[in-house]
């Protein structure tokens, strides 16, 4: 396997004759449940201490299939226009609970704090490696989202590349900072919590709103109303915060799933600093620029319509209407 770069787009694309299946597959046994017998062939990486019931609270491993490997050089290089390299990096699953049935929506706050502490070392570890140049937390689930294991899990990959979607947002940042000196993210929830009209909760530091111009129905983001570039520090250095996240976390994917169960879900946080980019520039005022978020995107069905390009997102549903509908959705307390 391969990392190819798309000189138009600058998308780096992974491709291979031996690319593993990710499709999920029935499983007559869960193989990430505490006492499966293929426990002891997972790479076992950190584990949190148990705060209920149960030999841990959260896991992270080493994915079975992993796409992504640490072993290696960068060794990136041309071939005529194109840039290729080797698919170093890593690709961990996140273990959110021991039990089978307790997803973020259903497990307590204090079993959901110790999965968001976990993945909050995660990062902080793997930023420890040069080579990389971003981590990624993500979670797909429903039938429609790619989920690969029935038992509560996210993903974590650290890449040698930033992905597009962040490179937006860093150039946005970036751009909106130079000429106001201020954080756009800030300004962002300074405007939706003093309007009101498409914000869904607040908790604490956190707040969930439905962004203003929304890529899909119900799109919903959860951010910190104090300025923080990275979530592992905001995470590790105030983990008394991580009461209020969780439990917002928990509230929001309720509400999601009363409108679909299919979704995916993004942490977004700041690159990795100690692989400084020259050219970029990103790095000079980055703790200023940047704000973690996490985002939220339902899975729709989606109704037939005429072509157009990606990049002009269609959704039949304004933010304002969604943001109505989902703070009246009936959640547990």
């Amino acid at each position: 396997m391969e990392l190819r770069k798309d000189p138009l787009t600058r998308s780096w694309v992974m491709t291979g004759d031996d690319l593993p299946e990710l499709a999920p597959h029935p499983e007559a046994e869960c193989r990430l449940c505490p006492g499966s017998p293929d426990q002891n062939k997972f790479q076992q990486i950190s584990t949190r201490p148990p705060v209920l019931a149960g030999p841990w609270s959260a896991r992270a491993i080493v994915h079975p299939g992993a796409i992504y490997h640490i072993e290696g050089k960068l060794d990136r290089r041309g071939e005529g226009i194109y840039d290729r390299m080797p698919n170093v990096g890593a690709h961990e699953l996140l273990i959110e609970n021991p039990k089978h049935d307790r997803h973020l929506w259903n497990s307590s706050e204090v079993e959901i704090e110790q999965f968001l502490f976990l993945a909050a070392q995660r990062i902080q570890d793997l930023k420890g490696d040069a080579r990389f140049r971003y981590v990624s937390i993500f979670k797909n689930f429903g039938p429609a989202s790619g989920q690969e294991f029935a038992h509560p899990n996210s993903q974590l990959a650290a890449t040698t590349f930033i992905p597009r979607r962040v490179l937006y947002e860093l150039r946005a940042g970036l751009d909106y900072y130079r000429q106001k000196e201020r954080c756009v993210f800030c300004d962002i929830i300074a405007q939706e919590t003093a309007s009101g009209q498409r914000v869904i909760e607040v908790r604490g530091d956190f707040v969930a709103t439905c962004p203003y111009a929304s890529r899909a129905p119900y799109e919903t983001w959860i951010l910190s109303r104090t300025h923080e570039a990275c979530f592992e520090h905001s995470a590790l250095a105030h983990p008394q915060n991580l009461r209020d996240l969780a439990g917002l976390l928990k509230r929001t994917l309720q509400r999601i799933r009363t409108i679909t169960e299919s979704f995916h879900m993004v942490l977004h946080t700041s690159p990795n600093q100690s692989h400084a980019s020259a050219s970029l520039g990103y790095w000079k005022t980055l703790d200023e620029d940047y704000h973690w978020h996490i985002e939220i995107l339902p899975i729709l069905a989606a109704k037939a319509k005429s072509y157009t390009f990606k990049e002009v997102y269609y959704s039949p549903v304004t933010p304002e209407t969604a943001a109505s509908r989902l703070r009246e959705a009936s959640v547990e307390l």
